[in-house]
């Protein structure tokens, strides 16, 4: 079995369980995605499908990717992702995966790239606390002191400064699945994930011992 799948990302809601208990969920519209690579140790030294999600018009890919495509299929996509798997035998190009690899109260990670908020003060970035705005202070929402006296006589490595904040590759583990909607290829997971609404989600499983 694949160990995840592609999706998109809706946006969130509030679900009522069996027990009538409100519960905050993000929709993800997962899948379906087509496999258009088979890897396998013997190839290319390890086990993986690369799958495709949003069917993407032709006329906008390179012919070498569209010669890709023509191994899977008619259809060009958007997204190109591996995913690890246990058996690729198993598998047949132009394949479809789709939301039914999953059963609610399955334990996943989900990994999505966060909202870009551009350059960013250390308040915003870090979560400092600003100085007084009395007194002729001029440090309101300055880092402060960023030196180390007469020795080492530099900037520490790591320092907490100002900077590009977001736009960063994330990942939550131990979500929980708590409703599939297989006809409209939905899948709501309890809690937030990272990224913005449209935004490209990879799930995958978590295998416990």
């Amino acid at each position: 079995m694949s160990r995840g799948l592609l999706g998109k990302k809706l946006g969130m809601t509030g679900f009522f369980n069996s027990k009538g208990l409100h519960i905050p969920v993000t929709v993800i519209e997962a899948g379906p995605c087509v496999v258009t690579q088979i890897k396998t140790k013997a190839t290319d030294g390890y086990d993986a499908l690369q799958l495709g999600f949003g069917e993407k018009r032709k006329s906008r890919v390179k012919k070498p990717l569209q010669g890709h495509f023509k191994k899977s299929g008619d259809q060009c996509f958007r997204y190109l992702r591996e995913f690890m798997v246990e058996n690729p035998g198993a598998y047949n190009l132009g394949q479809k995966i789709t939301v039914d690899m999953f059963k609610v109260g399955d334990r996943v990670e989900v990994v999505g790239t966060t909202k870009g908020r551009g350059f960013a003060g250390v308040i915003k970035r870090h979560g400092f606390h600003r100085g007084p705005m009395t007194h002729g202070s001029h440090n309101i929402r300055r880092p402060g002191s960023i030196g180390t006296s007469a020795w080492p006589s530099r900037v520490a490595k790591g320092k907490k400064m100002p900077g590009r904040y977001g736009n960063d590759r994330k990942t939550i583990r131990n979500l929980e699945i708590v409703d599939i909607r297989p006809d409209d290829n939905l899948i709501l997971i309890k809690g937030a994930v990272p990224g913005a609404e449209s935004g490209l989600m990879a799930v995958n499983k978590l295998k416990f011992k």
